[in-house]
Formats: C-alpha cells, sequence, structure tokens
C-alpha cells in the first residue's frame, strides 16, 4: 500500500505543478519534451545494468511494450487537447479520468483478478464520484456539436496508458521494470520532439523549467505505480490512484488556488471516501 500512496501523491504533484504553470507555458510539447528526458534520465539512474544494447530475457518484450507505452502517452496528450478544444473541459477530463474503465476490466477479464462485492460496488461508486466531479451542468462547454467518437477515442487511449503498467507487472521481467520505464520516456521524449518541431511555436525558458519540474514526480507516480501492481489487485490500484490524486488536487486547489468547492464537489468526495473504504475491505 506504501507504494500506492506515494504513487498518488506524485500524480498528485504533477498535476499541482502544471496548476502553477498554467499561465506561464506557452509551448507544451516543450514542456513535455522536456518532461520526458528527465523522466528517461532519471530511469536510465536507477537501471540496474546500463548497457540497453545487450541482450537479456525478456528485453524484446520490454522494448516493445515501452515503445507502446510512450507514443500513447503523447497520443493521449493529443486527444486531450484536441477533445477540450471541440467538447470543452469537462467532458474531455470525464472521458479521460473514465479511462480507469480500461484496466480495471483488463484486469478482471485478461488477467483474471477476483475482485470482491465490496471491491466491485467501491469501483462503480468511484467512476460515479469521477463523473460527479467533473461534469457540472452549468458550465458551457466549447463546442456545439459532440463528437463522440473522439471522446469515446480519449477515453480508450488513456486507459490503454494506464494499462502498460499492468501488462507489464504481468507479463514482463521484474528485473527489467527500469528498462521499461526508460523506453517508455525516451519513446515519448522523441515524440514530443517531433512534435515541437513540427508546430515551431517559440519555445522559452519557463517551458523548460516547468518541464523538468514535473518530470521528477512524474517519473516517480509511473514508478510507484508500477511497484504496487505487483502487491495489490489493478481492479483495487487504478481506482485509488485515479480518485486519490482527484481529492488531493482538490484540497489543493481549496488551500493554494482559493478556489471554491460546489455542492456537487463535496458530493463527490463524500462519494470517493466511501468508495476508498470498500476497495480496501
Amino acid at each position: 500500500m506504501l507504494y500506492l500512496i506515494l504513487a498518488v501523491l506524485a500524480s498528485s504533484a504533477v498535476a499541482i505543478i502544471m496548476r502553477f504553470g498554467e499561465k506561464h507555458i506557452k509551448n507544451n510539447f516543450a514542456m513535455f519534451a522536456s518532461n520526458y528526458i528527465v523522466c528517461s534520465t532519471i530511469a536510465f539512474l536507477f537501471m540496474k545494468d546500463k548497457n540497453i544494447f545487450v541482450y537479456r530475457e525478456g528485453l524484446p518484450f520490454t522494448l516493445i511494450l515501452g515503445l507502446i507505452s510512450g507514443c500513447l502517452y503523447l497520443t493521449c496528450f493529443v486527444l486531450m487537447k484536441f477533445n477540450i478544444s471541440k467538447n470543452g473541459v469537462m467532458l474531455s477530463t470525464v472521458f479521460m479520468k473514465l479511462g480507469v474503465l480500461v484496466p480495471a476490466i483488463m484486469a478482471v477479464a485478461v488477467f483474471r483478478e477476483t475482485p470482491s462485492v465490496f471491491q466491485i460496488l467501491g469501483f462503480v461508486i468511484a467512476v460515479a464520484a469521477i463523473i460527479i466531479i467533473n461534469l457540472s451542468p452549468s458550465e458551457k462547454e466549447k463546442g456545439s456539436k459532440k463528437t463522440v467518437v473522439f471522446l469515446l477515442l480519449l477515453l480508450v487511449v488513456s486507459g490503454l496508458t494506464e494499462s502498460m503498467a499492468n501488462i507489464y507487472d504481468k507479463a514482463g521481467s521484474p528485473d527489467l521494470k527500469d528498462n521499461f520505464l526508460f523506453f517508455n520516456f525516451v519513446t515519448a521524449f522523441v515524440a514530443a520532439v517531433v512534435m515541437t518541431v513540427i508546430k515551431r511555436k517559440p519555445i522559452s525558458w519557463k517551458d523548460i523549467l516547468f518541464g523538468v519540474l514535473i518530470g521528477v514526480p512524474n517519473y516517480f507516480a509511473s514508478r510507484f505505480l508500477l511497484l504496487s501492481l505487483g502487491s495489490i489487485p489493478a481492479v483495487v490500484v487504478y481506482p485509488i490512484y485515479n480518485i486519490g490524486a482527484i481529492v488531493l488536487v482538490g484540497i489543493a486547489g481549496l488551500l493554494l488556488f482559493r478556489e471554491k468547492l460546489s455542492a456537487r464537489k463535496y458530493v463527490g468526495f463524500g462519494l470517493i471516501a466511501a468508495a476508498l473504504v470498500l476497495l480496501n475491505l
């Protein structure tokens, strides 16, 4: 459970730093590129055998899954940006958060995990809380016509991105976990650099600075999530990982950014508390 708590803390730190940088970051792809190079560097330092070109058992699978995971990372970001422009931030956030359905369903259907009745109920309540907290009927959407296909695509890609850690935990070599993270972040870095060049937007020192600041907790969020999956069922890990971060970011918004919580969000946080209890029974 310690690794899961640390993963939640690190994931929350990423969101909070990004919140601080909202008004300062002008080139998102440059920010992500610097973030991923920091993640890649830390992953490399954690690797036991730093000669990545020497063949070892399980290395091909580690490399391939790392490449796929890295591409999904940036694809999810691009889809999120696109959906915000077409469907507004509310629906986009809801569907991205509902991506938690994908790894949870995969854990049961593919990896044969058997959650208890309490855990299933907790998962359902967690999904309901995510919807209640993120979806407000009083706010206006940007898009006049909802592109449902792209929202569903965001849900699936977001879920697949999170599922990579569980797939590696179940099918990959335990000794190459750090190699998996390294390949993952290097691939995401290369993809971010390519997008930065294509977009040809100016790069400021603040883009680089916030990327570096985000990179450290971003790496450890992935590392601790992967380690937590080694001892806790994925159907429990993923909802706690997501809703735990929502709670901490909500508290940070209240204390650091003087954001006001609506009655709807208080209800959502109450549901989250109930879900956390049930998921741990």
